[in-house]
């Protein structure tokens, strides 16, 4: 019995441990630098600015979750905005227009990852990979390798102008995604699969889960929400960028692993991702206001990553398959 009571206490220590760490962290640079960053602007500002990237590490948790990569997602947002920049600004689309196309080019991408990862027997790493470098040379040659710019203020009204308690609406969309992924993955079987398939894809053929057709699903998941993502994009900076997509990768797959050490200890999951999102740009934001120079952001992702990625393997061999 006390076993069982220090185990339930260890759980629960894992479970809060990032967020108390976020706190920790917001009470330290708040003594540090009270007079900047404890202003509701800095607040403002962090949270609506990380609504694209909140978005792009919720399309990658859903096909690590299955066991898979998806190391496109960059090049997806990137061609997503591109499109909507294109067609709006140049062909004249209508903007809705413009988005559904943008989100069915994402649907067809995760829907060819996963076809030519199940039906070859490919790693998800390498297909991902070689997809991800193909559409980055789309997108610059759609975009003659210029930034488009002059999407419809429509988008950019509903994106980052309208505002709410001081906060864009972006941050808004990027939470509720975040709710409605929970619930799929906790309530409902496709993310029981999901997660069945992720822990022994041997097993879950077994029982007959089928295993190819929820990988398939989970990439054709994770290239729509980035394709999501490229429209928050395009809405904030109000046209597009045929590289912006590269150096939100690091950031989303530190942000995934660190957030699989809370709130649901080895698991992937949305809320845990949330608070890994804002719990490193927190600590950047902090440290370039107390005139840190720009390179610490690399250094923050990387060495994020790196310790994000041991904690959560230790976390997924400790914690059971029902867990949470």
């Amino acid at each position: 019995m006390t076993l069982l009571k220090g185990g339930g206490r260890l759980s629960l220590v894992q479970r809060i441990a990032l967020p108390g760490a976020w706190l920790l962290l917001i009470i330290g640079f708040g003594i540090a630098n009270p007079h900047v960053f404890l202003t509701p602007a800095t607040f403002q500002t962090m949270f609506g600015s990380q609504a694209v990237l909140l978005v792009l590490t919720l399309a990658l948790i859903v096909p690590l979750t299955a066991g898979d990569y998806d190391l496109s997602v960059g090049a997806v947002l990137t061609l997503s905005a591109m499109m909507i920049a294109i067609l709006n600004v140049q062909y004249g689309w209508p903007i809705w227009a413009a988005i559904m196309a943008a989100l069915a080019m994402g649907l067809l991408v995760g829907f060819l990852n996963g076809i030519i990862m199940v039906f070859f027997g490919i790693e998800s790493l390498i297909v991902t990979l070689g997809m991800g470098t193909l559409l980055g040379g789309i997108t610059l040659w759609v975009s003659n390798s210029a930034t488009i710019s002059g999407i419809s203020h429509t988008l950019v009204d509903w994106v980052i102008v309208k505002r709410f308690g001081g906060i864009s609406l972006a941050f808004f969309y990027a939470v509720g995604l975040c709710a409605l992924l929970w619930w799929i993955m906790e309530y409902t079987s496709v993310g029981r699969r999901l997660l069945f398939v992720g822990r022994g894809r041997n097993v879950s053929k077994l029982s007959g889960v089928r295993v190819g057709r929820v990988r398939v699903g989970a990439l054709m998941g994770s290239s729509t929400l980035a394709a999501v993502a490229g429209v928050l994009y395009a809405g904030t900076s109000g046209g597009a960028d045929p590289t912006s997509g590269t150096n939100l990768l690091l950031p989303a797959f530190a942000a995934a692993f660190l957030g699989a050490t809370s709130i649901m200890p080895g698991r992937f999951n949305p809320w845990g991702t949330a608070i890994a999102v804002y719990f490193l740009v927190t600590g950047i934001t902090g440290l370039q206001l107390m005139g840190i120079q720009s390179y610490v952001q690399q250094l923050f992702y990387g060495g994020a990553l790196l310790v994000a990625v041991a904690l959560s393997q230790l976390s997924r061999r400790r914690v059971p398959l029902d867990n949470g």
